[in-house]
Protein backbone atom coordinates (compact mmCIF):
# COMPACT_ATOMS: atom_id res chain seq x y z
CA UNK A 1 0.00 0.00 0.00
CA UNK A 2 1.24 3.40 -1.12
CA UNK A 3 1.61 5.69 1.69
CA UNK A 4 -0.56 9.05 2.00
CA UNK A 5 1.26 12.20 1.30
CA UNK A 6 1.39 14.26 4.48
CA UNK A 7 0.81 18.28 4.04
CA UNK A 8 3.40 20.61 5.10
CA UNK A 9 1.16 22.39 7.71
CA UNK A 10 0.80 18.65 9.62
CA UNK A 11 4.77 18.10 10.07
CA UNK A 12 5.81 21.48 10.57
CA UNK A 13 5.75 22.55 14.17
CA UNK A 14 3.46 24.88 15.63
CA UNK A 15 4.68 28.73 17.06
CA UNK A 16 4.66 28.79 20.43
CA UNK A 17 1.97 31.31 21.65
CA UNK A 18 3.90 34.01 23.61
CA UNK A 19 3.01 33.81 27.38
CA UNK A 20 0.29 36.47 28.70
CA UNK A 21 1.76 39.06 30.86
CA UNK A 22 -0.11 39.49 34.22
CA UNK A 23 -0.88 42.95 35.32
CA UNK A 24 -0.02 44.42 38.52
CA UNK A 25 -3.48 44.70 39.38
CA UNK A 26 -4.44 41.30 38.47
CA UNK A 27 -1.56 40.54 41.20
CA UNK A 28 -2.75 42.77 43.53
CA UNK A 29 -6.67 41.41 43.74
CA UNK A 30 -5.36 37.89 44.25
CA UNK A 31 -2.83 39.41 47.07
CA UNK A 32 -6.11 40.73 48.35
CA UNK A 33 -8.32 37.62 48.25
CA UNK A 34 -6.25 35.49 49.61
CA UNK A 35 -5.70 38.12 52.58
CA UNK A 36 -9.55 38.04 53.06
CA UNK A 37 -10.05 34.69 52.62
CA UNK A 38 -7.38 33.25 55.45
CA UNK A 39 -8.58 35.97 57.68
CA UNK A 40 -12.60 34.96 57.17
CA UNK A 41 -11.09 31.30 57.41
CA UNK A 42 -9.14 31.48 60.29
CA UNK A 43 -12.19 33.69 62.07
CA UNK A 44 -14.75 31.08 61.16
CA UNK A 45 -12.31 28.18 61.89
CA UNK A 46 -11.39 29.16 65.67
CA UNK A 47 -14.10 32.03 66.79
CA UNK A 48 -17.05 29.39 66.99
CA UNK A 49 -14.93 27.08 69.68
CA UNK A 50 -13.87 30.12 71.74
CA UNK A 51 -15.80 29.84 75.16
CA UNK A 52 -17.62 33.09 76.25
CA UNK A 53 -17.02 34.78 72.87
CA UNK A 54 -19.41 33.04 71.30
CA UNK A 55 -22.18 32.79 73.56
CA UNK A 56 -22.15 36.48 74.39
CA UNK A 57 -22.69 38.66 71.24
CA UNK A 58 -25.31 40.59 69.01
CA UNK A 59 -26.50 37.57 66.72
CA UNK A 60 -26.63 35.19 69.98
CA UNK A 61 -29.54 37.04 70.94
CA UNK A 62 -31.26 36.92 67.34
CA UNK A 63 -30.84 33.70 66.85
CA UNK A 64 -33.05 30.71 69.47
CA UNK A 65 -29.82 29.97 72.10
CA UNK A 66 -30.76 25.63 70.92
CA UNK A 67 -29.59 26.76 67.66
CA UNK A 68 -26.57 28.91 68.68
CA UNK A 69 -25.38 26.87 71.18
CA UNK A 70 -25.26 24.00 68.70
CA UNK A 71 -22.35 22.06 68.26
CA UNK A 72 -23.48 21.53 64.63
CA UNK A 73 -24.13 24.95 64.02
CA UNK A 74 -20.77 25.12 64.92
CA UNK A 75 -19.54 22.77 62.86
CA UNK A 76 -21.39 24.34 60.05
CA UNK A 77 -19.41 27.64 60.89
CA UNK A 78 -16.06 26.06 61.47
CA UNK A 79 -16.81 24.12 57.97
CA UNK A 80 -17.30 27.54 56.07
CA UNK A 81 -13.95 28.65 57.41
CA UNK A 82 -12.55 25.94 56.12
CA UNK A 83 -13.70 26.68 52.46
CA UNK A 84 -12.73 29.98 52.70
CA UNK A 85 -9.46 28.56 54.20
CA UNK A 86 -9.09 25.87 51.15
CA UNK A 87 -10.27 28.96 48.38
CA UNK A 88 -6.91 30.94 50.01
CA UNK A 89 -4.47 27.84 49.40
CA UNK A 90 -5.94 27.33 46.28
CA UNK A 91 -5.05 31.07 45.07
CA UNK A 92 -1.88 31.05 46.41
CA UNK A 93 -1.42 28.21 44.31
CA UNK A 94 -2.34 30.27 41.76
CA UNK A 95 -0.71 32.88 42.63
CA UNK A 96 2.88 31.23 42.21
CA UNK A 97 2.14 30.81 38.49
CA UNK A 98 2.41 34.79 38.04
CA UNK A 99 5.67 34.66 39.00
Amino acid sequence: MPLEPQTPAATEPRPAEAPRLHHWHEKLTSVLLILFCLEIGCFLTLYPWVGGIWDNNFFSSLLHRGYWGNSYFRGAVTGLGIVNLYIAFAEIVRLRRFW
